[in-house]
């Protein structure tokens, strides 16, 4: 049987359950206004509105081949660039090259040559190999608006941005792009026992938020802005949690629609959220005239994740000093209110079967990094509330209630942006079904087992 992850010794009020602490992050924050972002920052953001071409696309009549651009039919006389073409007249073009006035087609470069005539002048004149009729009224030409008009729409509002629809955009003329609201995060890393490097001496520790946290901001929704660490001092705390804008460059994503855009909307503490004399996360929060919306959730690791809302509308959000506990709350809090604050929905939770029994833990749930294995949740080792081992091969966090859990019995899971997707495929029709069953091995078969249909 597995006990799950080391409980901590130090008591906290642990007025939430994990759903309710989930519920109360989700219902705390509505989705953020739109913003303006450049072209470079606006990929893998969302459009609010619809995205317009801003003159034709292409907005002039170019050549679609390298070549001649000519006027009327051949021999061509070679004339002068960036002069209008007359009746066969003819001039170098490449390929993109505008059009010069007069011109009517393009003649490819392997179907022309240039000769001398008899006056020893240059003639443009067809190859042997140019087909019948080369060229054609308005062969090998782009014509301008070929690909859009002015004002025509491009992108749906709604619209999902990758490199090809940021690079539409630029072509359609945009510098910068109205994108739906995402939460500007800061995280401060604290404690004088922490090192940046090497070997950590007795008594410190190595930095590993670094690594973990901004990577997770960023897959629940969040835009990490600023990363600061600080010691254990007070003073040093209130200076990172006031998070003014107005002391360093604007690194924001836009906000020309934001009040205060190198403001963070919430700020992300790692350490710090017990009541012992070196805690300064709860008296901060008053002395700014913030509340508690979670103080303390009754699950282990995790446990002394807690999070506040200021007058200002900023949320602060403390998680525990050990690692695995940190992950833990920021899954289970930090999450939804990114998800909040971005106009989403919380992760849902994938009932898989246990793949052990758990007894029950009075009041606690327990939440425990586990891999799909055939197919069940099975939980992973190394998973006391400072270790990593575990979570560093997890698929995700398996969520086991308080009553405990029989064996194959369904748990809730969270998954984790590295694990493998935990979701099945359902057959759609009872056809598809029996298609995608494997064939029966026969109990004589002497054929090596094929084991492929399980998540080994």
């Amino acid at each position: 049987m597995t006990p799950g992850p080391d409980a901590a010794g130090t008591q906290h009020a642990l007025h939430l359950t994990w759903s309710e602490a989930r519920a109360v992050a989700s219902s705390a924050a509505g989705p953020l206004p739109p913003a303006e972002v450049p072209l470079a920052q606006a990929r893998g953001r969302t459009l609010a509105g619809p995205l317009t071409a801003l003159r034709d696309m292409p907005h002039y009549t170019s050549s679609a081949m390298d070549g001649w651009a000519v006027c009327g039919t051949g021999p061509w006389i070679m004339a002068e660039p960036g002069e209008p073409l007359t009746a066969h007249q003819a001039v170098p073009i490449v390929t993109g090259g505008a059009l010069p006035a007069g011109a009517r087609a393009v003649l490819r470069r392997e179907y022309g040559e240039v000769a001398p005539d008899e006056d020893g002048l240059p003639h443009l004149r067809l190859a042997a190999a140019a087909p019948p009729g080369a060229p054609g009224g308005g062969a090998d030409l782009r014509p301008a608006g070929e690909e859009a008009r002015e004002g025509e729409t491009l992108l749906k509002d709604g619209a999902a941005l990758g490199p090809a629809q940021l690079a539409l955009a630029a072509l359609a003329g945009h510098d910068a792009l109205r994108v739906t609201g995402r939460p500007l995060v800061k995280l401060v890393r604290t404690g004088g026992e922490v090192v940046e490097s090497g070997l950590p001496g007795p008594g410190l520790v190595r930095d590993v938020f670094s690594y973990l946290i901004p990577p997770l901001i960023e897959a629940y929704g969040g835009i990490l802005i600023a990363h600061e660490k600080i010691g254990d001092d007070a003073a040093e705390w209130a200076a990172a949690l006031a998070d003014r804008p107005g002391g360093g460059p604007d690194t924001s994503d836009g906000g020309m629609e934001r009040a205060e855009p190198s403001a963070a909307d919430v700020v992300v503490t790692t350490g710090g959220t017990g009541k012992g004399g070196s805690d300064h996360f709860r008296d901060i929060v008053a002395a700014m005239g913030g509340r508690l919306l979670v103080d303390g959730i009754a699950m282990r690791p995790g446990h002394p994740t807690v999070l506040a809302e200021l007058p200002d509308g900023r949320f602060f959000l403390g998680l525990p000093g050990n690692p695995l506990a940190a992950v833990v709350g920021l899954a289970t809090v930090g999450e939804p209110l990114l998800a909040a604050l971005s106009g989403g929905e919380p992760l849902e939770p994938i009932d898989l079967p246990s793949g052990e029994v758990f007894e029950p833990e009075l009041r606690r749930t327990r939440v425990i990094p586990f891999r799909r294995m055939y197919g069940m949740a099975s939980p992973a080792s190394g998973v006391g509330s400072g270790m990593l081992r575990g979570l560093a091969r997890a698929d995700g966090f398996m969520v086991v209630p308080p009553h405990g859990l029989e064996l194959a019995a369904p748990v809730p899971c969270l998954p984790l942006p590295w694990g493998r997707p935990l979701g099945g495929h359902t057959p759609s029709s009872p056809a598809s079904a029996q298609k995608a069953r494997p064939k029966r091995r026969p109990a004589t078969s002497k054929d090596p087992v094929d084991w492929s249909a399980l998540d080994a």
